[in-house]
This record gives structure tokens, sequence and C-alpha cells, in this order.
């Protein structure tokens, strides 16, 4: 096992090192070229899947069941906000400012880190497996989604986003729906013609106010939000055709399809999902991962924010350093106290769940 200070000091050093590595979605190879070689340093054989890097602890039984350890290390585009160099990590009264430092850096380096910690000890009653991901930023094909099937069955997994360090008991799934309206033209200066935009609007009012029966204890409600719409070509034709974006968050009350199949029920638009496999999902209270947590002091919530843990169909729990709020804004920062508290209670989970 690595001593507290150094295992500390480690991470913050391959935060540094990831935060001036440029790593957005889809373009993350010096990022995972950087994660396996500091595995390597330390003597843990890793494995490259496109831009995916995995290992398992050295004592690895396939008798035992595996607890997969994953956050990513891609990122989003910086905005346009910055006033600082997204990609120079700079230390300003305790805060580590940089791209990715809080969406998911800080997690990231906290589970290598204790996975570091925990590598070498034999007679675990859990073997564990760490991937570190790309494309989470995009739910892209190309991260977890490819990494799953190269690994060993995983029984449980921690995913490593910034909540604070409390547990996300549950998250939001999310389904993006592109709807189409139908009309007719015509004149707008005579009665003539179907306007297709008033279709669509008052399929946007039902999507507006309708509320789902079965609302879920930690998520909530269902909530759906028109963002985007589009109609018409010039002012004095009435539009035979408008195309809106509706955002719907799931819960775990139901499944993506069930929702779908409510909503195709009721509006009159042309629906066509953009996906329906980021389902939300939940992990039930008496799981050994939850119990562990609540042993140490850890409260629980359902997230609203998406993650790869919506790809990822056994029981997961979302924890890790840094605040939710700050992720994809300027000046992105995590605080070095909470990377440092992120490690400690990691250990302390393990510890209760391994030993």
């Amino acid at each position: 096992m690595i001593s507290g200070s150094d295992i500390y000091n480690e991470a913050i050093s391959l935060l540094k090192k990831l935060i001036t590595t440029p790593s957005l979605s889809g373009n993350e190879e010096n990022s995972a070229k950087l994660i396996g070689e500091h595995l390597e340093r330390h003597g843990i054989n890793c494995t490259y899947c496109k831009n995916n890097v995995w290992a398992l602890n050295e004592h690895f039984d396939p008798n035992l069941p595996t607890l997969l350890l994953n956050s990513h290390h891609d990122t989003v585009e910086p905005s346009n906000g910055y006033t600082l160099d997204p990609f120079t990590p700079l230390i300003i009264d305790g805060k580590l400012f940089g791209l990715g430092s809080n969406d998911a850096g800080a997690a990231l380096v906290s589970l290598i880190a204790i996975f570091k910690h925990y590598y070498q000890e034999k007679n675990l009653p859990y073997n564990l497996a760490l991937a570190c991901t790309a494309e989470e930023e995009i739910s892209g094909q190309n991260g977890i989604v490819a990494t799953l099937p190269k690994l060993p069955p995983i029984t449980a997994a921690i995913i490593g986003e910034p909540t604070g360090m409390e547990m996300a008991v549950a998250e939001k799934g999310l389904m993006v729906l592109e709807c189409v309206s139908h009309g007719k033209s015509g004149h707008a200066a005579r009665d003539e013609g179907e306007n297709a935009l008033y279709k669509a609007l008052d399929d946007i009012q039902w999507l507006r106010s309708y509320a789902f029966e079965e609302v879920s204890e930690l998520l909530g409600p269902v909530k759906m939000t028109t963002t985007i719409i589009t109609a018409g070509s010039q002012h004095n034709v009435v539009p035979d055709r408008c195309q809106f974006t509706v955002d719907v968050r799931t819960t775990d009350k139901y499944t993506n399809d069930q929702v779908l199949e409510i909503i195709r029920s009721q509006i009159s638009a042309d629906i066509s999902p953009r996906s329906l496999r980021l389902n939300p999902s939940s992990i039930h209270q008496d799981h050994p991962l939850v119990k562990a947590g609540v042993s140490i002091g850890l409260s629980s919530y359902g997230s609203p924010t998406l993650s790869d843990q919506s790809l990822i169909s056994v029981p997961s729990l979302k924890l890790g350093p840094g605040l939710s709020a700050r992720s994809h804004t300027p000046d992105e920062y995590v605080l070095l106290s909470e990377v440092k508290n992120g490690i400690d209670l990691y250990i302390q989970l393990l510890d209760q769940l391994l030993h």
C-alpha cells in the first residue's frame, strides 16, 4: 500500500498532467497514454481499448465478484468565458484550476489512487477493475460501451463524478426527441392552409403541462423541456412543417421506452428519438456499497445529471470529489482539500466493503 501523503501527492501530480494534456471527447489518445504510462510505472499491467485504459488487481480471482472503479478522462470544449488558460494547471488559494479538474479529473485520479492502494492486496472478497474511459461527455460508442465487453463480468460499480462525496444512488436518464408537425401551406393573408406551427404549439403545451403519474422518491417527476423550434420560410406563407426538439429526463419509475410510448399516444407530431439507451439508474438502499457508505457517514441523493452510469447495467454508485455545479463552467476548478478528502473517503468506503 502507498502512504497517505504519497497517494495524495501522486494524485495531484497526475491531475496537473491531465490538465496540460488536451483530451476533448473523441480525441483522448494522449491522455489515455498518460494514464497508461502512470499505471505501468507503478508495476500495473494495463490494457488499451480505443482511447480507454483498464486494469485488474494483481491477485484477480475469476471466482470472485468484481467491483468496477470507473471515471472518464475526456472533457468538453472550454467555454468562451475562460479568463485563465484552460490547459495550464494553476493553484490559487487552495484551488486547482484547469479544464477537467472538477469534471471528472479529481474523481479519476482519486480512483486511480485507491486502485493502486489495493492493487497488491491479497485475499480480497472482491476483484477490482479500473476503467479510465473516453467519450463520456458525448455518450459516445467508443468509451465505456466499448470497454465493458472487454472486462470480466462486473458485479457492481463506483462511477467517479463530482458529487461532493455524496452518494448518488439514482440518476435520471435522457431521451432527446426530434419531433415534426405537418400541416399545409397557404397564403397568410387568406384563411388557407393548415399551420404546422400551431399544431406544434398544441403538442408543446401538452409536453409542458403533463405530469406523469409515477413520481420517483429520489429523482422526482419525469421532466420534459422543449429546447429548439424551427418553422416557416417567409412572412406570408403558412408553414407546412414545424420541427421541435424535446429534452426528456426520465426516472427510475419508467423505462425510456415506456415514457416514449406515453408521449406518442398524446401528441400528433412524428417523433424520432435520437437514442433510447441512456436509461435512468438506481441502486438499492440495502446494496453492500450503499450500506458501506452509510456506515462511514456518507449521505445519499438522486442526481439530475447524466453520466456513464446510464450505460452500465449492474448496480452502481456515482460518487466523487468536486461539485457538479462547477462542471462545464469557465475557469473550472477543484479544491485540493476535496481531492484529499475524496481519496480518504474512497478508502474508508472500500475498507468497509473489502475487510
